[in-house]
C-alpha cells in the first residue's frame, strides 16, 4: 500500500501556540484531580515536534518536567500511552528497546518489531537516542541478552545499511533466490550452517525492499512455495519470528502492523505494550494504510477492534490516533487492491507441503499393543497412560490393526472396553482416534445433526475441508453406521438455501485439477455481476461456482475478481449474505485461501466462546492429527502469537491434548 504524499492520522495542528499549549496542560493538572480529556485531547491533537515544543515551553514556564508531572498525574496504560506520546519518536523506540532487554526476562517480539520495521533513518536516530538516554552501546546492549543467528540478523538490522528504496540488481534477483533456496534447505537440516546462513542475513538485511520483492516472487516461481512458507516450515524459535518479520515488512509494511495490532488484542489477554507501541509510532506515518490492511484481513475496523478491547481514556486516546472508522466493506484503495491481487496471486502459486503431528510406529506389533491395552484395563483402576501412550503414538491404520488383534487374540471388542472403561472428554477423544477417518466424520456429522438443535459450524466445516475422496467414504460410513444416506439426513435437518449448499457440497462431486485462466476471468465476471443481482439470484450464482469448481481454480477466481469489481470476495460475502448461507459460503472460501489457517480459526474459536467447545476440539484434533495439523499450529501461532499448546492449557482443562503432540 502507500500512495505517496502524508498517510498518517496525526498532523501538526494550525495555529499552534506551545506556550499556550503549556499552559492548558498545567491547568489541567493543578488542584485535586486531573482534567483527562483536557490532556487527551490536546496531546492527541498535535504533531510529535509540536509536543517537544510544549515540553520545552512548559519547563521555560514552569520550571517543572512535564513528562514528570504527567507521570505523577496519570496511571495505568493512559498513563504509559499519554508520556510515550510526549517523547521524540527516536527516544520512544530507544526506550522500548530498553525495556526489552534490560526488564524480567527479554522481550524479543518488541526487538523483532521495531529492528525489523525500521527504515535506515530511523535506525540511525534509534541508535543515537539509545547511547544518549542510557549511556551505553545499542548494539553491545542486544547481543548481550540474545544468541545465534537471532542475534546476528539483530546486528545487521541495526546497521541501518539497507539499499535505498527503489535500488534493484537486477542481475541477481535470480542468483539472490538461489540463495535463498540454498539457505533454506541447509536450514531444515541441523548441520552447523556457515557462509550460507550469512549470505541469507547479509542479503535480507541489506537489499531493498524493492529488490527483494522480486527476489520472493523468483524464489516461488524455482521453489513453488512462499519464501514465507518455507521460513515457517524450516526455521523455528526466534530467529523463524524474526526472519518472517522482516519478510513481512518487505512484502508491506502496513500489512505488518496491522497483523501485529490484531495479535495484540486477541488471543490471551490485550498486549497492551504492544498496541500502545505501534499506535504510536505509526500515527504520523501510514496509520490510514495500516487501517486499510485491517480491513481487508479481518473482519472488523481496526476503530471498532481498539473500541471492543480497551476503556475509559485510554480507549480514546487509542481512538483519537486511529483517527476514524472505516466502512467494513467499502471498495478498496488502488493500492489496497493491487496488495489483494498479489495476495490471492501468491496464495494461487503456492504449493503448501501439508505435515501431520501423527505418524506411524516403527517395531509396530499389533499383538503386543492388544496385550497391553488390555492389561491397562483389567483389574480395579484403569492406566490411562497406557492407553494415551499406544493409540496417541499409532497412526490410523495401525490402530485398525490393533482392534483387529484385540478382537483375533482376547474375543473381545476393544471400542466397547475403551468406551466402558474411560470417561467424558478422554473417552471421546481415544474412541475418536480409533475409528476409520470415515467412521469418524459420519459420527461427526451424525452429533452435529441430532438432538436439539444443528451445529451448523460442524457441518460446514467438515464439508468445505474434506476432498472428494473423503466425503464419499464418510458417505458410506453414514450409510453403514445409520441406515440412512447423509444427504437424506441433511435434508431433514436443514432447510433453504443453506440446505442445497451442504447438499452440493456432500456429493463429493468438485472438479479436480488446476485453475483454467480463461474460464477463471469467466466465473469471476460472473460473480461480481451477480453482486449487482437480488440476494437470492446473488446466493446461487455464489453456489454454482464455489461449490464446484477445484481449490486452484478458485483461488484464481478470486484474484480476478479484485479487479472485476475491486472488492474483496470476503468483504462481499459479509456484507451482502447472511446466517448459515454466509458461513457456508466464508468457509469455502476461507478454506480456499488457507485451509490450515480456516482451520485455526476454528479451534480459536472452539475455545474462545464461553465454556470450551470441547466436541469442536477434539473433532478437529482427531481429524486432521494425521493431515495438517503441524501447518494448523504454525497458522495458529501466527496469528494469535500463542502457541496452540499454550492456549489449550489455558483455555481448557482436557490435559490429554497434548497426546496430539501439539507442542
Amino acid at each position: 500500500v502507500g500512495r505517496g504524499g502524508f498517510r498518517g492520522t496525526v498532523t501538526d495542528a494550525p495555529d499552534f501556540d506551545a506556550s499556550a499549549d503549556a499552559e492548558t496542560l498545567y491547568n489541567a493538572m493543578k488542584g485535586i484531580g486531573s482534567d483527562k480529556e483536557a490532556i487527551l485531547d490536546l496531546v492527541t491533537g498535535r504533531s510529535n515536534a509540536q509536543r517537544q515544543e510544549i515540553v520545552q515551553a512548559y519547563k521555560s514556564s514552569y520550571g517543572k518536567d512535564l513528562i514528570d508531572d504527567l507521570k505523577y498525574e496519570l496511571t495505568g496504560n493512559f498513563e504509559r500511552l499519554i508520556v510515550s506520546l510526549m517523547r521524540p519518536q527516536a527516544y520512544h523506540d530507544a526506550k522500548e528497546i530498553h525495556d526489552a532487554i534490560k526488564g524480567a526476562g527479554t522481550d524479543e517480539k518488541c526487538l523483532i518489531e521495531v529492528l525489523a520495521s525500521r527504515n535506515n533513518q530511523q535506525i540511525h536516530d534509534l541508535v543515537e537516542a539509545y547511547t544518549d538516554a542510557y549511556g551505553s552501546d545499542i548494539e553491545e546492549d542486544v547481543t548481550g541478552e540474545t544468541s545465534g543467528h537471532f542475534k546476528k540478523m539483530l546486528v545487521v538490522l541495526l546497521q541501518g545499511t539497507r539499499d535505498e528504496p527503489g535500488v534493484v540488481h537486477a542481475d541477481l534477483i535470480e542468483e539472490d533466490a538461489q540463495k535463498h533456496q540454498t539457505f533454506v534447505l541447509l536450514a531444515a537440516g541441523e548441520e552447523q550452517w556457515g557462509t550460507e546462513e550469512s549470505i541469507f542475513i547479509m542479503l535480507l538485511g541489506n537489499r531493498s525492499f524493492n529488490h527483494l520483492q522480486m527476489v520472493f516472487d523468483k524464489y516461488q516461481e524455482i521453489a513453488e512455495k512462499s519464501i514465507e512458507d518455507s521460513i515457517k516450515s524450516e526455521l523455528s524459535g526466534d530467529f523463524e519470528r524474526l526472519m518472517l518479520a522482516v519478510v513481512q515488512c518487505i512484502r508491506s509494511v502496513p500489512m505488518y502492523f496491522a497483523k501485529r495490532l490484531y495479535k495484540s488484542m486477541k488471543g490471551l489477554g490485550t498486549q497492551d505494550n504492544t498496541l500502545i507501541r505501534i499506535m504510536i509510532c505509526r500515527s504520523e506515518i501510514d496509520m490510514l494504510d495500516i487501517r486499510e490492511c485491517f480491513r481487508m484481513c479481518y473482519e472488523k475496523s481496526l476503530y471498532n477492534m481498539i473500541k471492543e478491547d480497551t476503556s475509559g481514556d485510554y480507549k480514546r486516546t487509542l481512538l483519537a490516533l486511529c483517527g476514524g472508522d472505516d466502512d467494513l466493506a467499502g471498495e478498496f484503495f488502488p493500492e489496497a487492491a493491487q496488495l489483494a491481487y498479489k495476495m490471492w496471486e501468491t496464495s494461487a502459486m503456492t504449493k503448501v507441503q501439508l505435515r501431520p503431528t501423527i505418524r506411524p510406529a516403527s517395531d509396530f506389533d499389533p499383538a503386543d499393543d492388544a496385550q497391553n491395552l488390555r492389561k491397562a484395563m483389567k483389574g480395579f483402576g484403569t492406566d490411562e497412560d497406557v492407553i494415551i501412550d499406544i493409540v496417541a503414538n499409532r497412526s490410523n491404520e495401525q490402530r485398525q490393526e490393533i482392534r483387529q488383534a484385540f478382537k483375533s487374540i482376547l474375543g473381545r471388542d476393544l471400542m466397547k472396553d475403551l468406551k466402558s472403561e474411560l470417561s467424558k472428554n478422554l473417552e471421546r477423544l481415544i474412541i475418536g482416534l480409533m475409528l476409520t477417518p470415515a467412521e469418524f466424520d459420519a459420527k461427526m456429522m451424525r452429533k452435529a445433526m441430532e438432538g436439539a438443535g444443528t451445529d451448523e459450524h460442524a457441518l460446514i466445516e467438515i464439508l468445505v475441508t474434506r476432498s472428494n475422496e473423503e466425503i464419499h467414504a464418510m458417505n458410506a460410513a453414514y450409510q453403514d453406521g445409520y441406515k440412512k444416506s447423509m444427504e437424506e439426513a441433511i435434508q431433514s435437518d436443514t432447510s433453504g438455501r443453506f440446505s442445497q449448499i451442504l447438499t452440493s457440497l456432500v456429493q463429493g462431486a468438485r472438479e479436480q485439477g488446476p485453475a483454467d485462466w480463461d474460464r477463471a476471468l469467466v466465473d469471476a465476471q460472473e460473480l461480481a455481476d451477480a453482486c449487482n443481482e437480488d440476494s437470492d439470484d446473488m446466493e446461487i450464482k455464489f453456489m454454482s461456482i464455489l461449490c464446484t469448481r477445484s481449490f486452484p481454480h478458485l483461488r484464481r477466481v478470486f484474484q480476478e475478481f479484485v479487479r472485476c469489481s475491486n472488492k474483496d470476495i470476503e468483504q462481499i460475502i459479509k456484507k451482502e449474505m447472511s446466517g448459515d448461507v454466509k458461513q457456508a459460503m466464508y468457509g469455502i472460501v476461507r478454506s480456499v485461501k488457507n485451509q490450515p489457517n480456516y482451520i485455526a480459526e476454528r479451534l480459536y474459536k472452539a475455545m474462545k466462546c464461553i465454556g470450551t467447545d470441547d466436541r469442536a476440539l477434539i473433532r478437529i484434533m482427531v481429524s486432521r492429527s494425521e493431515v495438517d495439523l503441524f501447518n494448523i499450529r504454525k497458522e495458529f501461532k501466527e496469528t494469535h502469537d500463542c502457541s496452540l499448546h499454550e492456549f489449550i492449557q489455558v483455555e481448557t482443562m482436557v490435559v490429554s491434548f497434548h497426546i496430539l503432540h501439539v507442542e
